[in-house]
């Protein structure tokens, strides 16, 4: 009786076990005729064009829009769309091209083109318009520490380097294009391994001197604020990072009208106006549906 009480027990474990890995893994998921599922990773900008996207569908469709932000970063992001638990997420086409694609080498133009075509051929995704603006990486430190030691370049960085104290994100240890490639390229050696941190605490680290050199990105609404200094990438090391819409091919196929009230948001977007959102939020700490649709408003979208 005990061993029939405990194979019933496993049976039932394993089928519960089953039934969760489909449903975190399965590309099947139940059709969605009425709504679109729109994720973001795990930093301001990523949830504010979220968001953008979000109010544009809601207001030019009668889709309903379900918000799944907060995602972790681009590989979570990407085994979600794959996977069919979202239908969009704002992604940018470096980050595509290296992390990805494993793949290198590009103007803005070729890269987009490439990463769409790889994405359409292999994923069954593809890519929107791009919003506007280049998200590069921003490699930065202190602006008193730049008027100080007279360096605006990454090649000048590297003679002081072996003094500073480093603070990365996780994914910028990890990628093809990140820590590992930059301080080949640049021949940088710090003090000691690099910090892991939050994105969001980098900043702010930096400024109150926990680190002094730290891997942002270029429209990071902080770098004004806190008087940070973003210093050249004078090799070209990193590719450019437009920001883009990556799409599920099957959800513009049910659901074309998508495709053109996401086109509308296409170029308007411009670097400086994307690091003015992302201080609205997290300078100012405005609500982020608040800053997306009076930016909306103003653009007349």
């Amino acid at each position: 009786m005990i061993n029939r009480k405990r194979h019933l027990l496993l049976a039932v474990s394993f089928a519960l076990a089953v039934c969760l890995a489909t449903l975190l893994t399965s590309s099947c998921d139940p059709a969605r005729s009425d709504r679109i599922v729109i994720g973001s990773k795990n930093f301001t900008e990523s949830l504010i064009l979220g968001e953008m996207m979000a109010q544009q569908i809601e207001a030019h469709t009668h889709l309903k829009v379900e918000r799944r932000f907060y995602l972790a970063g681009t590989y979570i992001c990407h085994q979600a769309i794959q996977a069919g638990r979202i239908d969009i997420y704002p992604e940018y086409t470096g980050t595509a091209l290296n992390a990805i694609l494993k793949q290198s080498g590009g103007d803005e133009k070729e890269v987009y083109r490439r990463v769409k075509r790889e994405y359409e051929q292999r994923f069954h995704l593809t890519l929107g318009e791009p919003f506007g603006f280049n998200n590069t990486f921003a490699m930065e430190i202190r602006g008193e520490d730049a008027r100080q030691l007279k360096i605006t370049t990454l090649s000048q960085a590297a003679a002081f380097a072996p003094h500073w104290h480093a603070g990365f994100g996780y994914e910028f240890m990890e990628r093809a294009d990140g820590y590992r490639g930059l301080v080949a390229a640049y021949g940088l050696h710090f003090a000691e391994p690099p910090r892991v941190m939050d994105l969001g605490l980098l900043a702010r680290a930096l400024r109150s001197h926990q680190i002094d050199f730290a891997a942002g990105n270029a429209t990071d609404g902080l770098i004004p604020a806190l008087d940070l200094f973003v210093l050249e990438d004078d090799r070209h090391y990193f590719p450019p990072y437009q920001a883009v819409p990556v799409i599920r091919v099957q959800t513009l196929q049910r659901h074309p009208e998508v495709q053109q009230v996401l086109g509308a948001l296409g170029g308007a977007i411009s670097n400086g106006e994307m690091q003015g959102l992302n201080y609205a939020v997290d300078g100012q700490h405005r609500d982020v549906k608040e800053v997306v649709r009076s930016f909306l408003h103003q653009k007349g979208l």
